[in-house]
């Protein structure tokens, strides 16, 4: 069995941690307006959104913020002096919020993307209505006595809307068929933008002949009901590259740099050598991988490895980019930087995990690759078909546009696509955001589970036992020194105290000593709240916090990680319905090999490094299986791209909810199983759909070849066909 990623120097500490999460800005003397962005994670409603503003607004020198729920982020307006932004970020702990300065920007061409789809939806919509308006007027006429000059004047007016709206609106199609031609191969945008141009040129002529055989709406409401697809398809990429920029809030971008002489400078993170000795301060980010020359410090390395227990680090061990120093401030011996880095090289095994994934087929495009040829040739013997039986081209045109508009691809780009959506919104509804067009196909077809430990099965934070060692009243004394520390043990004992309904006290005496713990004064002698030798104890095992009063016995204070509360039963569900379940995980064997057996899991890994992951989901793969990746720490980010499919909670790192297909919030795994049966149910549907399609074509495409179906009423026809819905409550899991 692999090493940790990470070794381990000993038993952590407790010490306070309140320095804010996010690099400071260069320069104490930047003057002038500056706007930052702020990434902020747990923001999930409109009540947070105003608290955000709220705390922003309250931090001195702050002229304005704006919160956004759905990025996550916060633009602020303020001073541009060097400690607004770690000011900020410290307001927004104290509102609890973790926040991060955000570096760098969003993809730009993402974003204009979807604008541009948005607009073109609109454009084709507008168009689409008040073209169909004229033609229910023009169609109640006829049955009447409008008079020709009128009807004339109608179809005019509808030339004028439809033709800059498909120029418009068809943009996107147009421009992927050129380029597909210009290829020498066909895709699905081909007879789309042949079929609308087709009905817009000959309705066109058709208006200026005076005949009634016009056709604009159908090719405008044919480019709307499409371009609903492409908008949904471009905001769910906008969104996934959003998550993909604010993991650069969590990475230090400048460094401290000691030189020979004793001097220091900044310098940019990416310009640092190795063997270049760098300053971290308390609550920054190591700006490079290294090893610690001098000084005891705790480290934060759950980015990493995704464990919420600190390690001590003492002069001598390693320490990597983007973790964080939660200890005193030490000096680290740079051995790797920018994109030498661990960080940097689990990105590279997450890129090459991805282009894996790149191969798979979506069901729509294995079925475009034999239908989009086939509805030319269906329109080219159509037209030449009619062409020898002696009629005119005007009459085998029509009947050509008719049979292209019937056969165009919409069982592809409408029918799959309404079942999808269907099914994202009810997973929505239940706290599952879906970021991969093919995810749901992808997760239908699964039959292997790997999970990680630590905030996949766990809930990802520390926990007091309920062992029977600690009173009401030591618990008490306890949780007044530690709710003066942001710790993640300190939270612990503060949120063990507030679950045994104790009001805690903050006492304002409380002393730090680095490396060690807490410690105040009392009427009982000194209190003491840290690691076993802080207080007294002279061998803690694996207990790794420790209480003492005055001259009394030291009382320790175990802390362990429990399961997520259905955890057990989702995964003796998932057992029901025939999945394999294993566990791949970074931690020590013996925790992870607690939690295996309180869950239920016969089979599991420890101490393995992201390669070793990807390894084992390779020889599954091998194997013929299908595995769904669930994890949510960065070293599983390659690993969620490499597998079938992936999930990541809520609480994971950027990075892991990004190469994930789905991210799923709460504190219960119920969602999987939920994620699942939706994903089998819509697979189900949407051949369901092309059934329906294909019994739809048996019927009307011989109609618009004998020419009784026109071009309106196949556009008609073609958007209203009936469509399976996702379902509104999945069945539960059984063996496939």
């Amino acid at each position: 069995m692999a090493q940790a990623l990470i070794d381990n120097a000993g038993p952590a500490s407790l010490l306070d941690v309140g320095a804010p999460r996010a690099r400071k800005r260069t320069g104490d003397n930047e003057r002038g307006p500056a706007i930052t962005t702020l990434v902020i994670e747990n923001m999930h409603c409109g009540g947070c959104l105003k608290k955000v503003e709220t705390a922003l607004s309250s931090v001195a020198g702050v002229s304005n913020a704006r919160a956004n729920l759905s990025t996550h982020r916060a633009t602020v307006t303020h001073s541009g002096a060097a400690t607004d932004v770690p000011a900020m970020v410290e307001a927004l702990q104290r509102a609890g919020f973790k926040a991060a300065e955000l570096v760098g920007t969003e993809n730009s061409d993402l974003a204009a993307a979807d604008r541009d789809y948005i607009k073109r939806l609109a454009v084709a919509g507008f168009a689409a209505a008040n073209i169909m308006l004229l033609s229910v007027s023009v169609w109640s006429g006829s049955q009447g006595d409008m008079p020709a000059s009128l009807q004339t004047m109608f179809h005019w007016l509808s030339a004028l809307i439809a033709l800059p709206a498909t120029v418009y609106a068809g943009q996107p199609f147009f421009r992927s068929a050129i380029t597909a031609l210009k290829a020498r191969r066909v895709n699905m945008d081909v007879p789309i933008s042949l079929g609308v141009t087709l009905a817009t040129g000959m309705s066109v002529y058709q208006t200026i002949r005076g005949s009634e055989q016009v056709y604009f709406d159908a090719a405008v409401t044919l480019l709307f009901f499409l371009l609903i697809g492409r908008a949904l398809d471009m905001r769910m990429r906008v969104r996934s590259a959003g998550a993909a920029a604010n993991l650069l809030g969590l990475r230090a971008q400048s460094a401290l740099v000691l030189a020979a002489d004793g001097t220091t400078s900044r310098m940019a993170a990416r310009l640092l050598e190795p063997s270049m000795h760098v300053l971290t301060a308390t609550g920054e980010r190591f700006a490079a991988d290294g090893k610690i020359v001098s000084g005891t410090t705790e480290i934060d390395q759950s980015l990493i490895s995704g464990e919420t227990k600190p390690r001590v680090a003492n002069a001598g061990d390693n320490v990597y980019a983007g973790t964080l120093n939660l200890g005193r401030p030490v000096t680290v011996e740079t051995t790797a930087a920018d994109e030498r880095t661990l960080i940097a090289e689990i990105a590279r095994l997450m890129q090459a995990a991805e282009q894996g994934r790149a191969s798979y087929v979506r069901l729509a495009d294995r079925a475009a690759r034999l239908y989009a040829p086939a509805v030319h040739i269906l329109g080219l013997s159509t037209f030449l078909g009619w062409l020898a039986l002696g009629f005119g081209w005007e009459a085998a045109l029509t009947a050509a546009i008719a049979v292209v508009i019937i056969t165009c691809p919409c069982a592809l780009a409408l029918a799959v696509p309404a079942v999808q959506v269907a099914a994202t919104s009810r997973l929505f509804s239940k706290g599952v955001l879906v970021k991969s067009p093919d995810a749901l196909e992808r997760l239908a077809e699964v039959d292997t589970i790997v999970l990680d430990k630590t905030g996949t099965l766990t809930r990802g934070e520390p926990v007091l036992a309920d062992n029977g060692r600690v009173d009401d009243a030591m618990l008490a004394r306890a949780a007044a020194i530690a709710v003066s520390s942001r710790h993640p043990y300190a939270r612990a004992v503060v949120r063990a105290a507030a679950g045994r309904g104790i009001a805690v006290s903050p006492s304002t005496e409380v002393e730090e000593t680095s490396g060690f713990g807490l410690s105040r004064h009392s009427d009982a002698g000194e209190e003491r709240l840290g690691s076993a030798r802080w207080c007294g104890v002279a061998d803690g095992g694996d207990i790794s916090l420790w209480y003492r009063c005055g001259t009394g016995p030291a009382v320790p204070f175990e802390m362990t990680v429990r399961p997520r509360e259905d955890a057990a039963a989702v995964i003796t569900a998932l057992k029901s319905a025939g999945f394999a379940i294993e566990i791949l995980s970074g931690d020590q064997p013996g925790e992870v090999e607690r939690i295996a057996k309180l869950v239920g899991i016969a089979r599991y890994a420890a101490g393995l490094m992201p390669a070793e992951k990807l390894a084992r989901l390779s020889q599954l793969k091998a194997e013929g299986r299908k595995p769904l990746m669930i994890g949510d720490g960065l070293n599983d980010a390659p690993s969620l791209a490499a597998a079938h499919a992936s999930l990541s909670p809520s609480s994971a790192a950027d990075i892991s909810q990004t190469a994930a297909d789905a991210v799923f919030q709460g504190e219960l795994m119920a969602p999987v199983l939920e994620t699942i049966a939706v994903a089998r149910s819509s697979r189900r549907m949407a051949l369901e759909n092309f059934a329906i399609a294909l019994g739809y074509n048996v019927v009307f495409v011989p109609l618009a070849i004998a020419g009784v179906v026109t071009p309106l009423i196949a556009a008609l026809a073609l958007t209203t066909y009936p469509l399976a819905s996702a379902p509104s409550d999945p069945a539960q899991l059984h063996a496939t």
